[in-house]
């Protein structure tokens, strides 16, 4: 049995001498696993299908519960992501988050949806309100949405508030007086507010704010899921 489907190549392991075995992404079919033979040699016809950002349509053999890439035509290498090191680095730490939230068998068109236009829109622009913007999707998505309005305990405005908190199992800010969460600046909350549409307070919309949303999102993001984003951690540490 043979299926085609566009895919996003997430991660690829080396098996044997000259085999991988590839993390795919797609809409139809969710998370596959498969493996890829004869990729890592210097003239291989599908080398590129292996790449860091590939996104292909990929003609896939099943055998069983196991898939083989038999074939596969590029539809887009993104190849700006890998010759910027600022790119490169949050273009993986999407990446990252993908395969840590998406798990095989499970609907995920709209994570997948999300992640090329995400990569596509890094190659063209500033990489850092992009990944700010998917990291916060792909968490509500995943069932672990940030709330950006009132204070969840008091219901008092946040935008304009001195001192904030926000609380990692709600995924909540709060007033400073009225959690118990680590201590959250208005930087952060309005940046994340203005990226999600929300009215925000200019004042606080500062040159290191969206450094300081992603310390918060990569704080959050391991809490919630367990999982380091370690290219996050050195994106954050070259910008």
């Amino acid at each position: 049995m043979e299926i085609k489907t566009n895919a996003l190549m997430l991660r690829a392991v080396d098996y044997n001498e000259n085999d991988k075995i590839l993390t795919l992404l797609s809409a139809e079919y969710g998370k596959i696993s498969a493996g890829i033979k004869g990729v890592k040699k210097p003239n291989a016809k599908l080398k590129f299908a292996a790449q860091p950002f590939c996104f292909a349509e990929y003609i896939l053999a099943k055998r069983g519960d196991k898939f083989t890439v038999i074939n596969c035509s590029e539809c887009e290498s993104f190849y700006d992501l890998r010759t910027d090191i600022n790119k490169f680095y949050a273009a993986s730490a999407v990446i990252e988050a993908v395969n840590a939230l998406t798990y095989e068998g499970d609907e995920c068109a709209e994570i997948f949806s999300e992640c090329v236009r995400t990569l596509s829109d890094m190659c063209a622009y500033d990489e850092k309100l992009p990944l700010i913007k998917f990291l916060t999707f792909a968490l509500r998505k995943s069932g672990y949405g940030i709330a950006l309005d009132n204070c969840t305990e008091c219901g008092a405005d946040l935008v304009k508030a001195e001192k904030l908190r926000f609380d990692m199992d709600a995924g909540a800010f709060t007033c400073y007086g009225c959690g118990s969460g680590i201590g959250a600046s208005q930087v952060t909350y309005n940046v994340l507010r203005k990226l999600d549409g929300k009215p925000y307070e200019k004042d606080f919309i500062t040159d290191d704010g969206e450094k300081r949303a992603l310390r918060l999102l990569r704080e959050y993001f391991a809490y919630k899921t367990d999982n380091q984003l370690k290219s996050l951690s050195e994106y954050i540490r070259l910008i």
